[in-house]
């Protein structure tokens, strides 16, 4: 059987619903760190208390409060790294044994397939969950670069580095911030991903649930709310 043959297995609902997960994934993505300058995300309030931060590290005397939270931010980003690389040895073991999938996925989706269509499917998790995995490695990088920068600090406050070296600290740590920000929200649509295996309605349809929740956690959120509280 060709590839032209064993695609023609899916049905244009099919198609249609992956095309939609990619869509809303790549536009959520767009929209959170790309607002309206009067609805601003969560995400782009974090950044510019990260800054805030920086500046704040300038003055402080002792330093080692700042070095423990950046210390509990790479262990964050080391957690979720570990977590979705046991997922993705996960979803590879699935696509060696998609003969199993096929018989309880059959029980939900209340129809037959060939082994290729179950590990396609699982296939679409697998890319998900591999990038969130590059984003968590990538943001453990930055937030360890971080780190180093933030070390350059001249002591004395009064130095003309001190400025500099601030910036360059708070840009490295919003990347970071970033990179792990799209890395959890891969881990979600990774999850809604999951769906697929019911059938492209249901996969349509946690991608819309999916949408809900993270555009309530960066637009309605009571913590959003919070951030936005004046004096």
């Amino acid at each position: 059987m060709t590839w032209m043959d064993r695609l023609s297995l899916f049905t244009t609902l099919d198609y249609a619903a992956v095309g939609f997960v990619l869509l809303i994934w790549w536009s959520m993505t767009l929209l959170i760190e790309n607002p309206p300058a009067s609805r601003p995300s969560m995400s782009l309030l974090m950044a510019d208390y990260r800054r805030e931060w920086m500046q704040q590290f300038i003055h402080r005397q002792p330093r080692i409060y700042d070095a423990q939270i950046l210390g509990g931010l790479r262990q964050a980003t080391a957690f979720f790294g570990s977590a979705t690389l046991l997922a993705i040895g996960g979803a590879l073991a699935l696509i060696g044994n998609a003969d199993q999938v096929r018989g309880v996925a059959s029980d939900f989706a209340l129809m037959e397939a060939p082994l290729f269509v179950w590990e396609i499917k699982i296939v679409l998790i697998l890319v998900f969950t591999t990038n969130a995995f590059l984003k968590f490695v990538w943001s453990n990088r930055l937030f360890g670069y971080c780190s180093i920068v933030m070390s350059a600090l001249p002591v004395d406050p009064d130095d003309p580095l001190c400025a500099l070296r601030a910036d360059q600290a708070a840009q490295i740590n919003i990347s970071a911030a970033r990179a792990f920000n799209r890395g959890l929200r891969s881990v979600y649509f990774g999850l809604a991903a999951c769906a697929w295996l019911a059938g492209p309605i249901a996969l349509m349809g946690t991608t819309l649930l999916t949408v809900f929740v993270i555009y309530r956690r960066e637009f309605a959120s009571l913590s959003r709310a919070t951030l936005l509280r004046k004096l």
